[in-house]
């Protein structure tokens, strides 16, 4: 599991769809296995992404959701502002904070990031 990596799929219209219900501009997302861009993935958003996709593979699908979801509510509550509550989302500050160490990836440790990063 450790090696498996997402589908990507550049020049698509859905991260611009999705846009409209979230609190920031997106340029890529990953849902389940497939990763959708607006434009052409760069090494270090391949890596965010793919941070995402092991992720989803530790916690399953739905627990990614409820993780998500759960993180984003309680950061809204805490900051009232949206787009700080998805900075706070624990999944996304483990992707944001790692994406830029290539070699990331082959040492990572499964399900750390769920206690080390707070809301």
């Amino acid at each position: 599991m450790k090696n498996w990596k997402p589908f990507f799929i550049e020049n698509s219209k859905i991260p611009v769809w999705l846009s409209y219900l979230a609190p920031i501009n997106i340029w890529a997302i990953t849902l389940f296995f497939l990763v959708f861009c607006r434009g052409s993935l760069d090494e270090q958003t391949k890596r965010h992404e793919t941070i995402h996709f092991q992720q989803t593979l530790e916690t399953g699908v739905v627990g990614m959701i409820i993780l998500y979801l759960w993180d984003y509510v309680h950061g809204y509550i805490k900051y009232r502002d949206g787009a700080e509550a998805y900075r706070r989302i624990r999944a996304e500050q483990e992707a944001y904070e790692m994406a830029a160490y290539p070699k990331y990836l082959a040492t990572r440790r499964r399900f750390s990031w769920i206690k080390k990063y707070k809301v």
